[in-house]
Order: C-alpha cells, then sequence, then structure tokens
C-alpha cells in the first residue's frame, strides 16, 4: 500500500484518485507524520461495507444462539412463510 503526504494529496489530488480507481489499491494519507486517513475506489469500498453488513449479520446471529434465542426449523420455516408465500 502507498503513503503520501496530506500536502501531496492536496497538490496531486486529481492524479492520485485517478490512481486509486485505476489500480483498486488504497491510499493511506499521513499528517505531522501520522496515519490520518485512507482513500479508497467506490467499487472496493462498497464492497468492504457489504462484507462487513453480512459480518455484523453473522455476529448478530451467533449472539442470538448464545443466548438462547433460537427456534425449531418448523418453526422458522412457519414464520418465514409470511414473506415467501
Amino acid at each position: 500500500m502507498r503513503t503520501e503526504l496530506v500536502t501531496t494529496l492536496k497538490r496531486k489530488a486529481t492524479d492520485i484518485i485517478s490512481e486509486i480507481n485505476r489500480e483498486h489499491e488504497p491510499v493511506l494519507i499521513t499528517q505531522h507524520g501520522l496515519p490520518a486517513a485512507y482513500l479508497v475506489d467506490v467499487q472496493s469500498y462498497e464492497g468492504m461495507e457489504a462484507r462487513l453488513k453480512l459480518l455484523e449479520g453473522i455476529a448478530k446471529g451467533e449472539k442470538a444462539i448464545q443466548e438462547g434465542r433460537v427456534v425449531s426449523h418448523a418453526n422458522a420455516k412457519q414464520r418465514m412463510s409470511r414473506w415467501l408465500d
């Protein structure tokens, strides 16, 4: 992954964004020598968002199982039939 100074981003924003869109590689932006932000292309960002939502759903499901909030297959099928029919 490439790292750029925030001042470089200010001067070369169009070029940096074009490279990000072409290569689909994030760029770490530093400010005062410290990591400040990541720049990613829209497609990569949306993919990360979708994966995060999926992982959050799985985590919620695992928590429900640990807390005993489960139903039988038949009960789940009956509940879901409202939306599937």
